[in-house]
């Protein structure tokens, strides 16, 4: 590394010299003191990786003299520390790893010269689904299901973890990626032998930062570790060394005061925050966390706030260390060595907080007295909008009607007949659609606002001892009440950590849960990330009798429309202990703050402050329950897995013996015919538009996610391979098979391709024949390659915002799009498309396809690119008439590495090429 600014010091703690880039002496040339406790971290990043050509002296000024108002225009070069992945987006980025091992042999090079140059580390959290669920063997049946649907890429990730060096897994049934990463992965100081320029070895330490290719990434926040959600192929850049551009951003302060009053919860806490910062608006925005308030705020609180950062918008939501981060990191049994390294690194650099010191510079600040913090959901559709307790029923009402406006029934109104004497409930339900329903214990009646799910669920909560103690506390209430759960209830406790089922069972709340139907179903996100499981049939039946309106409640992060079930119309997100409430309760429309749960065995009515455990006695179970030993029983194998991982099939060669029948994992296109020889960025000529896109195309547009249709592309090419549509699984466990994924890519039952005017779905116009014909994207990109036609998009404002980012750039790849002209782009899917080999195009001057009488029609000419130096391209669209509409657009190769990667083809082959060049034995 350079070190232009002399800022290479020594620390010794402990016995043990560490080097590393002082951020006081930097502070004796420029006022560092009024920076953000994130901006130093960015500081000090760009200091120890000044290299003359991704950092140069004038990015470290530039963050060091950051402007707080003034709007982002600066990029730099961020490396982070390490990676975390978790199943679904991270088997493809060691499928590509795999693959370039093969490329990398053809090429002359050795197997072992492509590994994560960073540590890399896969949390399996995502394929767990809820099938069964209420009985005392729904864990291990809910597993065994997991690893009959996921042998393939189980056993594929094992050969990962036994091929690559820096790359470890963390199997299945262990915890959820966020929670796991709090609990024991996060270093918070780094410490890392570097090589020198003498070619010896020396020991620096620096901050932990991390990648992670799920957005909520951003819990790890709580602990003072900047990190953030990224796509695959930005996780695979920084896994084989190469740094990810941003913006240097805004920084909005959040200030807290007080300390939470008697029955409000760390949830509700998230929810008030997460609403007033979508009110402020913190899009692209760090968010920074500070005030007398941090003294009254556990970590597990603080995680649970950096969580939901990208549901209040921001990059990230940060926390500074302090004597609660040490406390914590004692308390999940990490090292004294360690704890003792955090403590004086952070003193060192000035990044430790101590309460009473003064605030940063902001961008803006916000303030909430977390005294006035008040029981609260949110719902039902967006986790920004948020309800109190009290105003659930009238919350309800209001938007049922406009789920229901529409529907069709084919019966007359009813009354719901009292049930057990609840009359309050029959009055609430009277003169509705009602379906009646056979289950177990008898008849039953479903309508609007039937709670049909209740789940324990999402690494929000699930790491936090307050609330899920709270819900055990709340739960041994209320059975002692005599309470259960709603029989038309599917209830589920999916812990985010081996350890919580151990504190819950100390705490000897778990058989209570159980009483109430919350048994233990998995480890991992479950119902959150839309593995919520079929609903029992009579259920399911009795929804789509009447078209209702049902509701699921659950203590997750995300809750938007047909995510957590398909039938379900209404979700709402809650602390545990409220999920546990609206599990007893049975519907959402009812205020359970003036209104009954229901009746208790005495026949008396039982009301939610009579079983609401106080802050009091939730504090003391904690403090006689969770403890350092659980933590290390927990995680001293944590990366071993169990008898089903164990004795999986799995290779065990440094190359990967593919399968050419599986249908979850393939040897990816993107090395066929490589050689050492390196392109040049050339003309486009003779190109059609495969999509004519409006504005807010989003990432999730346009890479496959969710279920696979029978008579889709993908389902198509599965049923020919013998897969049946019931074993047809997810796009998402399937990411790890390019023939699936491209066939999926731009097939969204909503994205909207302007050749058809308002019709949804992925389709569009083959102009290989006269007239030209429709058919789905992937059919026509396939005939436009056999004819040798390069293809473009052309959209609108926006392009490529949301998340599923990687195969968003990759499908676009594989279908043979060589540019996207768009009026603007979100940035990272910007760079992810130089990264594949995309030609980013920006329409100049105010221009739109619209104004230019642009249709898709036209065969167009992209000239002037001048082997990637030139800033402009003139592109030229010809009419089948003769006519032709020339026009200027911005060439988006907006670094010299960016248009490095594109004459290589890409990133992974650039990185390919650098890394066979070594030979070296």
């Amino acid at each position: 590394m350079r070190d232009s600014f002399a800022t290479r010091s020594r620390l010794d703690v402990g016995g043990q010299s560490y080097t590393y880039a002082s951020l006081p002496k930097l502070g004796q040339r420029f006022d560092l003191a009024r920076l953000p406790y994130s901006m130093k971290i960015l500081l000090e990043n760009l200091l120890r990786h000044e290299d003359g050509v991704s950092v140069l002296p004038e990015h470290i000024e530039a963050v060091a003299t950051w402007d707080p108002q003034r709007e982002p225009d600066t990029e730099i070069a961020f490396m982070p520390a390490r990676v975390v992945l978790q199943d679904f987006t991270g088997v493809p980025c060691v499928v590509d790893l795999a693959a370039m091992r093969d490329a990398v042999v053809k090429l002359g090079g050795r197997p072992e010269q492509i590994n994560p140059l960073i540590p890399s580390e896969l949390v399996i959290d995502h394929s767990v689904q809820v099938d069964v669920f209420g009985r005392p063997d729904a864990l291990d049946l809910n597993s065994k299901i997991e690893f009959e649907r996921n042998k393939e890429r189980y056993g594929f990730l094992r050969w990962g973890q036994n091929a690559f060096e820096n790359f470890k897994v963390v199997p299945p049934s262990t915890g959820i990626v966020h929670q796991v990463n709090l609990e024991n992965l996060a270093r918070v100081v780094m410490k890392r032998v570097v090589p020198d320029e003498r070619g010896d070895g020396e020991l620096w330490a620096f901050p932990d930062t991390v990648f992670g290719t799920d957005s909520h990434t951003t819990m790890i926040n709580g602990i003072g570790v900047l990190g953030w959600g990224v796509g695959g192929i930005e996780a695979e850049a920084a896994m084989l060394g190469q740094p990810s551009s941003m913006l240097i951003p805004q920084v909005v302060g959040f200030e807290l005061t007080g300390r939470m009053p008697e029955g409000a919860t760390a949830t509700d806490l998230v929810l008030t925050v997460t609403q007033m910062l979508r009110q402020h608006g913190v899009v692209g925005k760090f968010v920074e966390f500070f005030g007398e308030g941090l003294q009254h705020l556990p970590l597990a609180d603080r995680a649970t706030i950096g969580n939901m950062a990208p549901e209040y918008g921001a990059t990230c939501g940060i926390f500074p260390i302090d004597a609660e981060a040490l406390r914590y990191l004692r308390l999940s049994g990490r090292s004294e060595e360690q704890i003792a390294l955090v403590e004086a690194y952070a003193r060192a650099q000035q990044l430790w907080h101590e309460p009473g010191q003064a605030p940063a510079d902001y961008s803006a600040t916000l303030r909430l007295d977390m005294g006035e913090v008040k029981p609260s959901l949110a719902g039902p559709k967006r986790p920004q909008d948020r309800v109190l307790l009290g105003d659930m029923k009238e919350n309800f009402h209001s938007n049922v009607a406009g789920l229901v406006a529409n529907r069709r029934i084919g019966c007359a109104e009813q009354e719901l007949a009292a049930e057990g004497g609840i009359q309050p409930q029959a009055e609430r339900l009277a003169a509705k659609p009602v379906s009646n329903i056979r289950l177990d214990d008898g008849e039953h009646q479903l309508c609007d606002g039937s709670v049909v799910i209740a789940a324990i669920t999402s690494c929000t909560n699930t790491s936090n001892p307050a609330v899920m103690l709270g819900a055990g506390l709340l739960a041994r209430n209320a059975a002692a009440k005599g309470l259960k759960a709603a029989p038309w209830v599917k209830t589920s406790l999916a812990p985010g950590s081996l350890v919580v089922t151990d504190y819950l069972s100390k705490a000897g709340v778990l058989d209570e849960l159980k009483k109430l139907g919350f048994y233990v179903v998995g480890y991992g996100c479950t119902t959150c990330i839309g593995n919520s499981g079929p609903l029992p049939e009579a259920v399911s039946r009795g929804i789509a009798e009447n078209d209702l309106a049902v509701a699921s409640v659950l203590s997750g992060n995300r809750n938007f429309e047909g995510r957590i079930h398909p039938e379900v119309k209404m979700n709402y997100l809650a602390s545990p202990p409220l999920v546990v409430a609206y599990a007893i309760a049975g519907t959402i429309d009812i205020d359970l703050t003036r209104e009954p749960l229901g009746h208790g065995s005495d026949g008396e009515p039982v009301y939610l402050r009579d079983i609401w455990p106080s802050n009091k006695e939730i504090g003391d179970t904690i403090a006689a329950t969770v403890g350092p030993e659980l933590f290390a029983q927990n995680y001293a194998d944590v990366f071993k897995g169990d008898a089903r991982w164990n004795s999986m099939d799995s290779p065990d060669d440094e190359l990967y013996a593919w399968d050419g029948a599986s249908t979850y994992i393939k040897n990816p296109p993107y090395f066929d015919g490589m050689t050492m020889e390196v392109g040049a960025i050339e003309d486009i000529h003779g190109a059609r538009v495969l999509g004519l896109f409006g504005d807010s195309i989003t990432t999730d547009h346009i890479s496959p996610a969710g279920n696979i249709k029978q008579d889709s592309p993908a389902g198509r090419f599965l049923q020919e391979r013998g897969v049946q549509p019931a074993d047809f699984n997810s796009y998402g466990s399937r990411r790890g098979n390019d023939d699936v994924m491209v066939r999926g890519t731009f097939a969204n039952i909503r994205i909207k391709n302007q050749f058809f005017g308002g019709e949804e779905g992925g389709n569009t116009l083959y102009f290989g024949t006269q007239p030209p014909e429709k058919m789905s994207i992937y059919d026509a990109a396939m005939k436009y390659k056999a004819d040798g036609v390069p293809l473009v998009v052309i959209a609108g404002k926006e392009y490529g915002t949301g998340s599923s980012r990687d195969w968003a750039a990759k499908g676009a790849n594989l279908l043979g799009v060589k540019a996207v002209i768009a009026e603007s782009f979100e940035r990272i899917h910007r760079s992810n498309l130089v990264g594949m080999g995309v030609l980013p195009l920006q329409f100049r001057d105010g221009q739109t396809a619209q104004s230019l009488g642009l249709d898709g029609t036209e065969v167009y000419d992209i000239a002037g690119l001048a082997d990637g130096t030139a800033r402009i391209a003139t592109v030229v669209a010809r009419r089948a008439g003769g006519t032709a509409i020339q026009f200027q657009a911005s060439v988006l190769l907006l670094t010299p590495k960016e248009v490095e990667y594109f004459r290589h083809g890409g990133l992974l082959q650039y990185v390919l090429r650098q890394l066979a060049a070594r030979k070296a034995a």
